[in-house]
């Protein structure tokens, strides 16, 4: 049916004696050199094909009445305020439809709309299509190209096809490389780095290359502190000598400031103005009050409105300073992330330029800024990914109140929700059977908040340092485990560059309490039976304990530990009853992780470098380094104690609540590399290795739940699916208790190669590979070790598909189990055992990586 639609619509509003150009037909006579971007010099284009199938678009704009497209197509040039049915009813009376006034059209409208018109075959276009790839050869270097081109068309069909014949032949080739500097500081500054030029002797000449190394000489100048050098664009040029040959040609690049070849001049900063006003007329009108402070200029209508302080500290820069172009990006970044100003202007310029005295070479720089409104309220909806919730949607409000200490400081109040699906033990098909509600309160305050003044003679000013205290709560709801957070921190954070940051957080202090832990055996049925096995053997050795427990004198967990404490017991079980109880002893571990109460406070150190989208890093590296210490200042208040979980031992508590006391490490790497950068859409190959370590001591025998380390997800080993029963390491236990299980060492290896197919899809071929492992052994051989800790690593591949949309990328990836080490040895390659058609499904937004 599709397809028979598709076979007699097309064509349905093409006028009699045109032609629906379905296909531009690209022939190369001598290598595909270009392929990926020539077709996109095409003056004119087929109509979209979905799915590489059908033009959906123009069979949705031939769907609406064609007997409507005139007034429907200038109905549509109307600004949007304007579209209603009086413009509707002006415009079928305009075009002699008086019958039609009162009719919505709302059908044909949309399909108007969201349609696309056909597109007609036209000779100039063609000829300027031509004309374009033609051009366009001969910039990349392919000066003695050819481009012929002829047309078939079908008169019955009202179609038409353009086959494009492309010759390239040999190109032009760099055969020397000369410079011509007059300037002798930026001649010794662009010979220190020549190494970087991107102009190379027996590469082809290509214009592209060519402003390419235009842009990376400018960029080079004005970080050495030449001003506006090369602003005209015409103090850069390059000359080709086609004297002797044009195919191999010598290479000039000239710099001069001007036909008299005058010096380029490096300025100081002259005046620096900051006026805070409601529009430009109040500054230039100077009736408003000015004040002074470190040399800086400060102008503002209510004196009382921002201290002078929080106006001066964005400026990175004071006057004598010598020009840096860095300072100006930098102040102007730092300006507009207050979130306090809207800029009207950020100007500058040589003072007295275009008069003799303008090589006094002093910049005089004028920022005048508007205060944003005092308050800003935000209602949002947004679709909702995490690796425990999967898909879910999110609401949320957020107010915000602009200067609350009169030093730029914002307060920041927020109020989400989030409500998803979770992975049911006792129902595996269930859908949105979880939430999570939290509030959030946070002062955003532009400086470092320390109590010692000029701290920016430690900190320079050019680190951009914020502090930021905030404090929230939240309520969640995991299929009947409930959990409520409470946590408080204050956060330091420093930008030393592009590259490089760093965040400091002080007093992180969270509460984390867990809800209805009465209901976790109706919930873990499998740890409930385990529990059940291991009891019916104890009661029959020990039936005083089993009359207690019946009677209610003793509860699960009472039970519980009297047999994880009997040594005896545990000596006279045969193998399959150990592999059991190992079992079991895991599930209590699950337990107490999952159920427990606890406080963590501690110190966070996070140091982030990142190439990602920086220029001149073709590929880009990433490192995010994070450190954690907790427990040791809220340790020296501690002075009672409670039993902690079933397995632990007695542990300190602070408000009748026992802490945490670990260090933590995570470390993430990750490298990219491009191929084919040449062309339109190149190729990736991304790798990812996460190690992550962390180690309980003194008043913990384990690693809180909040910071213990799980597999699977999309963003982890995509095999299998969060807490999806890969590790503890090789471990033999129950999987019903194994997928719960987490640990305290992680290791995770990825690569992935990515590929475009189009402007919306990329194609993705990748293998993760990784496990948790235990810093000892808790009595099954999760303990890591280097000799073993490689066999020990589940291995999945897949492939994946992403889908650009705006700016959202939605992710699907297909993954399979290649080795899975908590089988038993010599089944553990399990390739041969997939069913291509049952994959483990990951959606996501985002690239995992």
């Amino acid at each position: 049916m599709l397809l028979l639609l598709h076979a007699c619509s097309t064509t349905k509003k093409v006028p009699d004696g045109e032609y629906l150009l379905t296909k531009n037909d690209f022939k190369y006579q001598d290598g595909k050199i270009l392929s990926d971007k020539i077709p996109s010099f095409a003056a004119q284009k087929p109509n979209k094909k979905t799915f590489f199938l059908f033009p959906l678009g123009l069979l949705a704009y031939n769907a609406a009445n064609p007997k409507y497209d005139s007034i429907l197509t200038e109905y549509m040039t109307y600004p949007n305020e304007m579209r209603n049915q009086k413009l509707r009813d002006s415009l079928f009376i305009k075009y002699n439809h008086p019958e039609y006034v009162g009719r919505n059209l709302f059908w044909n409208r949309f399909w108007h709309t969201v349609g696309e018109k056909p597109v007609i075959y036209s000779d100039g276009k063609t000829k300027a299509s031509v004309e374009n790839i033609q051009n366009f050869l001969v910039y990349k270097g392919y000066w003695d190209s050819e481009v012929a081109h002829s047309v078939k068309r079908d008169s019955a069909a009202k179609k038409a096809e353009v086959k494009y014949n492309i010759i390239h032949r040999d190109p032009t080739f760099i055969k020397d490389y000369y410079y011509n500097i007059t300037d002798s500081g930026v001649r010794n500054i662009y010979e220190r780095d020549i190494k970087k030029s991107l102009i190379k002797k027996g590469n082809i000449l290509d214009q592209t290359v060519l402003e390419d190394e235009v842009k990376r000489i400018t960029q080079l100048m004005k970080d050495e502190g030449y001003y506006k050098f090369n602003a005209s664009g015409e103090q850069i040029y390059f000359t080709a000598d086609t004297l002797s040959s044009r195919k191999d040609v010598p290479v000039t690049m000239d710099i001069h400031k001007d036909t008299l070849d005058g010096g380029f001049i490096k300025p100081k900063i002259g005046n620096i103005d900051i006026a805070v006003v409601d529009n430009i007329k109040e500054y230039e009108d100077k009736t408003i009050h000015k004040d002074s402070l470190r040399g800086i200029n400060i102008y503002r209508v209510d004196t009382t409105a921002y201290k002078l302080q929080s106006l001066w500290l964005p400026i990175i820069y004071k006057p004598g300073d010598n020009y840096q172009q860095r300072d100006f990006d930098v102040t102007k970044r730092n300006l507009m992330a207050m979130n306090n100003f809207t800029v009207l202007q950020a100007v500058d310029g040589l003072r007295n330029e275009g008069t003799d005295k303008q090589n006094d070479s002093l910049i005089d720089v004028r920022y005048i800024l508007k205060p944003m409104p005092k308050y800003d309220f935000k209602v949002g909806m947004d679709l909702h990914y995490s690796e425990i919730l999967n898909f879910g949607f999110s609401p949320s409000l957020e107010l915000t109140s602009r200067n609350v200490f009169k030093g730029a400081e914002n307060l920041n109040i927020s109020f989400s929700g989030i409500i998803g699906t979770t992975k049911d033990p006792k129902k595996d098909n269930a859908l949105f059977n979880a939430y999570e509600l939290s509030t959030q309160a946070s002062l955003q305050i532009p400086r470092l908040w320390v109590p010692f003044k000029r701290y920016w003679k430690v900190i320079p000013k050019r680190y951009s340092p914020t502090s930021s205290i905030f404090l929230g709560a939240a309520i969640q709801n995991n299929i009947g485990l409930g959990r409520i957070n409470f946590n408080t921190g204050l956060s330091y954070y420093a930008n030393v560059n592009d590259i490089v940051s760093h965040k400091l957080t002080l007093f992180n202090t969270q509460f984390s309490f867990t809800q209805n832990k009465e209901n976790y055996y109706q919930l873990f049925l499998a740890d409930n039976d385990i529990r059940q096995q291991v009891f019916d053997w104890y009661f029959v050795q020990h039936p005083n304990i089993a009359a207690q427990y019946n009677n209610g004198q003793l509860g699960i967990d009472d039970v519980s530990r009297i047999i994880i404490r009997d040594n005896t017991f545990q000596s006279g079980l045969d193998q399959t009853q150990t592999d059991t109880f190992n079992s079991y002893r895991q599930s209590l571990a699950n337990k107490d992780r999952q159920t427990q109460d606890v406080v963590i406070s501690s110190i966070i150190y996070n140091f982030l470098y990142n190439e990602i989208g920086q220029k001149g890093y073709k590929n880009p590296f990433y490192f995010n380094g994070k450190f954690e210490v907790a427990g040791n200042v809220v340790g020296l208040f501690a002075k009672t104690t409670t039993q902690d979980g079933v397995i632990g031992n007695d542990t300190k508590t602070i408000f009748k609540i026992p802490y945490s006391q670990f260090v933590k490490f995570d470390f993430d790497f990750r490298k990219y590399f491009t191929f084919f950068q040449d062309k339109a859409q190149p190729h990736t190959l991304a790798i990812r290795q996460f190690i992550g370590i962390g180690i309980p001591y003194g008043n913990s025998n384990n690693m809180p739940f909040i910071r213990s380390y799980f597999n699977g997800g999309s963003n982890d080993i995509r095999a299998w699916v969060a807490f999806g029963g890969l590790g503890p390491a090789d471990s033999q236990l129950d999987e019903r208790v194994r997928s719960y299980a987490m640990d305290n060492v992680k290791l995770t290896t990825s690569i992935e190669y990515r590929l475009p197919i189009n402007n919306m899809f990329e194609a993705a071929l990748f293998t993760d590979a990784g496990n948790i492992w235990g810093l000892k052994d808790n009595g099954f051989g999760d303990q890591f070790k280097f000799s073993k800790f490689i066999s020990q690593m589940g291995v999945g591949s897949g492939f994946g598909l992403r889908l650009n949309v705006a700016y959202i990328k939605f992710r699907l990836d297909l993954a399979y189990k290649m080795y899975d080490p908590n089988q038993p040895v010599g089944e553990r390659w399990v390739m041969m055992k997939n069913k291509l058609l049952r994959p483990t499904l990951n959606f996501a937004f985002g690239y995992p990586f």
